[in-house]
């Protein structure tokens, strides 16, 4: 995705298109199919040469996103919260599907392409979130293991 396409994303969500916000954009969409976490999005930011972000910048931005449902969230069994983008441009939150945590290597994987089974909630009840994690051990880790 081009950087005038983030830029427009941002704008229409009432956003300013700042560097950071870009390049974190630019990031979860490289990541396409995992979530990251605050900590991993920062350690990756970090990793490049002349850049550091401020670690409380980056959550406002992730919170922002959230809120906007640019990304959506996800909380695993360690307790970690990852964010996943959005297919931009679409409406909702395409967040209604399952996720798998590896419990050795601690990756996440969107598996968007099954949804998450519908339940049936009592008369009146206001929906405000659900998730679906799976854990276990992912084809890398079981390969290191054997």
């Amino acid at each position: 995705m081009k950087g005038s396409t983030l830029q427009k994303l941002l704008r229409e969500r009432g956003m300013r298109a700042t560097l950071l916000r870009r390049e974190v954009l630019k990031l979860l969409l490289s990541r396409e199919k995992e979530p990251l976490s605050h900590t991993e999005i920062f350690e990756l930011l970090t990793a490049r040469p002349g850049y550091a972000p401020d670690r409380v910048t980056l959550y406002r931005i992730l919170a922002a996103f959230s809120d906007a449902k640019i990304v959506h969230q996800v909380q695993g069994t360690d307790g970690t919260v990852r964010f996943c983008l959005h297919e931009p441009f679409q409406p909702g939150c395409p967040g209604n599907h399952p996720h798998f945590l590896c419990r050795l290597c601690g990756r996440m994987i969107c598996l968007a392409d099954q949804m998450l089974p519908h339940v049936d909630v009592p008369e009146g009840t206001t929906v405000e979130g659900k998730q679906m994690l799976l854990f276990g051990v992912c084809p890398a880790c079981r390969e290191r293991e054997n």
